[in-house]
């Protein structure tokens, strides 16, 4: 890469897509190509890196399959059944 970012701001990025931050939303934020986060987390971890976007996408799909769970439930207590 031609662009050097310290390695501070690197790894900060890098713990907060781990922590669940969306790397597109980060790469916005700090002007950066949302590829160049996905080549940090690769070389800072490997294998990792699918495991760090395999749980996001299960917490989003989790708390929407949460949701479909909930308006099924508030239709049957109305009496609504679809």
């Amino acid at each position: 890469m031609s662009t050097k970012y310290p390695k501070a701001l690197r790894e900060e990025i890098v713990a907060k897509v781990r922590a669940g931050e969306k790397a597109t939303d980060l790469a916005t934020q700090y002007g950066i190509n949302y590829k160049t986060i996905y080549y940090w987390l690769h070389a800072s971890s490997g294998e990792d890196v699918i495991s760090v976007l395999k749980f996001n996408k299960l917490k989003r799909e989790n708390e929407e399959l949460k949701w479909l769970i909930g308006q099924l439930t508030l239709d049957l207590k109305r009496g609504e059944k679809d």
